[in-house]
Protein backbone atom coordinates (compact mmCIF):
# COMPACT_ATOMS: atom_id res chain seq x y z
CA UNK A 1 0.00 0.00 0.00
CA UNK A 2 1.59 3.64 -0.42
CA UNK A 3 2.80 6.13 2.15
CA UNK A 4 0.00 8.44 3.42
CA UNK A 5 3.37 10.99 2.22
CA UNK A 6 2.96 9.34 -1.28
CA UNK A 7 -0.82 9.67 -1.77
CA UNK A 8 -0.44 13.15 -0.63
CA UNK A 9 2.31 14.43 -3.20
CA UNK A 10 0.19 12.32 -6.01
CA UNK A 11 -3.06 14.83 -4.62
CA UNK A 12 -0.10 17.87 -5.04
CA UNK A 13 0.40 17.03 -8.38
CA UNK A 14 -3.39 17.14 -9.28
CA UNK A 15 -4.16 13.00 -9.61
CA UNK A 16 -7.99 13.72 -9.02
CA UNK A 17 -10.11 10.74 -7.13
CA UNK A 18 -13.53 9.78 -8.48
CA UNK A 19 -14.41 7.45 -5.25
CA UNK A 20 -15.48 3.77 -6.31
CA UNK A 21 -16.28 0.86 -4.87
CA UNK A 22 -13.11 -1.11 -3.37
CA UNK A 23 -11.44 2.16 -3.02
CA UNK A 24 -9.11 2.80 -0.17
CA UNK A 25 -8.67 6.04 1.90
CA UNK A 26 -7.31 7.39 5.42
CA UNK A 27 -8.97 10.04 6.68
CA UNK A 28 -6.02 12.87 6.82
CA UNK A 29 -6.63 13.89 10.84
CA UNK A 30 -4.01 13.09 13.42
CA UNK A 31 -6.73 11.13 15.68
CA UNK A 32 -7.18 8.79 12.74
CA UNK A 33 -4.00 8.10 11.66
CA UNK A 34 -2.93 4.99 10.53
CA UNK A 35 -6.97 3.62 10.15
CA UNK A 36 -7.82 2.49 6.25
CA UNK A 37 -11.03 2.80 5.23
CA UNK A 38 -12.12 0.91 2.27
CA UNK A 39 -15.35 2.09 0.23
CA UNK A 40 -18.10 -0.67 -0.34
CA UNK A 41 -22.03 -0.51 -0.35
CA UNK A 42 -22.57 -1.78 2.79
CA UNK A 43 -19.79 0.21 4.82
CA UNK A 44 -18.95 3.71 3.83
CA UNK A 45 -20.42 4.68 0.46
CA UNK A 46 -20.33 7.80 -2.24
CA UNK A 47 -22.47 10.00 -0.79
CA UNK A 48 -23.78 13.44 -2.82
CA UNK A 49 -25.38 16.49 -1.00
CA UNK A 50 -25.83 19.45 -2.11
CA UNK A 51 -23.40 19.05 -5.40
CA UNK A 52 -20.64 17.64 -2.88
CA UNK A 53 -19.41 14.50 -2.92
CA UNK A 54 -19.01 12.64 0.72
CA UNK A 55 -18.22 9.40 1.92
CA UNK A 56 -20.95 8.44 4.08
CA UNK A 57 -20.26 5.85 7.10
CA UNK A 58 -23.20 3.63 7.68
CA UNK A 59 -23.70 1.92 11.17
CA UNK A 60 -21.52 -0.63 10.75
CA UNK A 61 -18.13 0.42 11.29
CA UNK A 62 -16.58 0.93 14.89
CA UNK A 63 -16.29 5.14 14.84
CA UNK A 64 -19.43 7.64 15.05
CA UNK A 65 -18.77 8.83 11.72
CA UNK A 66 -21.72 10.27 9.74
CA UNK A 67 -19.91 11.76 6.66
CA UNK A 68 -16.01 13.19 5.73
CA UNK A 69 -15.84 15.04 2.53
CA UNK A 70 -13.64 14.52 -0.35
CA UNK A 71 -10.83 16.85 1.27
CA UNK A 72 -10.86 15.25 4.18
CA UNK A 73 -10.05 11.79 2.72
CA UNK A 74 -6.79 11.26 1.40
CA UNK A 75 -7.15 8.01 -1.35
CA UNK A 76 -4.70 5.36 -1.30
CA UNK A 77 -4.69 3.83 -4.75
CA UNK A 78 -4.40 0.79 -5.48
CA UNK A 79 -1.46 -1.24 -8.06
CA UNK A 80 -4.42 -1.13 -10.47
CA UNK A 81 -5.11 2.54 -10.34
CA UNK A 82 -1.98 3.19 -10.31
CA UNK A 83 -1.11 1.13 -13.13
CA UNK A 84 -3.84 2.79 -15.23
CA UNK A 85 -2.46 6.41 -14.56
CA UNK A 86 0.86 5.61 -15.86
CA UNK A 87 -1.07 4.24 -18.86
CA UNK A 88 1.06 3.01 -21.92
CA UNK A 89 4.16 4.61 -20.55
CA UNK A 90 5.32 1.16 -18.58
CA UNK A 91 7.53 -0.67 -20.07
CA UNK A 92 8.73 -3.43 -17.55
CA UNK A 93 7.76 -4.66 -13.91
CA UNK A 94 10.64 -6.61 -12.60
CA UNK A 95 10.89 -8.41 -8.93
CA UNK A 96 14.09 -8.20 -7.93
CA UNK A 97 16.08 -9.73 -4.66
CA UNK A 98 14.04 -7.10 -2.36
CA UNK A 99 12.36 -4.43 -4.12
CA UNK A 100 10.55 -3.45 -7.52
CA UNK A 101 11.79 -2.38 -10.03
CA UNK A 102 9.46 -0.41 -12.65
CA UNK A 103 10.72 0.97 -16.15
CA UNK A 104 8.70 3.96 -17.55
CA UNK A 105 8.74 6.12 -20.44
CA UNK A 106 9.10 9.99 -19.95
CA UNK A 107 9.64 10.63 -23.58
CA UNK A 108 9.87 9.51 -26.85
CA UNK A 109 12.85 7.47 -27.12
CA UNK A 110 13.76 8.40 -22.93
CA UNK A 111 12.88 5.67 -19.83
CA UNK A 112 13.29 6.18 -16.57
CA UNK A 113 13.31 3.58 -13.46
CA UNK A 114 12.63 3.40 -10.32
CA UNK A 115 12.61 0.92 -7.39
CA UNK A 116 10.85 0.19 -3.93
CA UNK A 117 9.92 -2.39 -1.60
CA UNK A 118 6.32 -1.55 -2.27
CA UNK A 119 5.06 -2.04 -5.84
CA UNK A 120 2.33 0.79 -5.34
CA UNK A 121 4.93 2.83 -3.94
CA UNK A 122 7.51 2.45 -6.95
CA UNK A 123 4.08 3.28 -9.42
CA UNK A 124 3.40 6.29 -7.24
CA UNK A 125 7.10 7.35 -7.48
CA UNK A 126 7.10 6.87 -11.52
CA UNK A 127 3.82 8.87 -11.74
CA UNK A 128 5.12 11.92 -9.71
CA UNK A 129 8.07 12.24 -11.97
CA UNK A 130 5.94 12.71 -14.98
Amino acid sequence: MITVELARDLIGTGVLWEPAAGDRFVIDAELLAGEVFWISDLTVEVQTYRDQSLLGFNGTTEWALDSVTLDQALWLPREDQLRELLGDRLEVVRRLEDEWELTYAVAPGYVRTVTDADLECAYAKAILTL
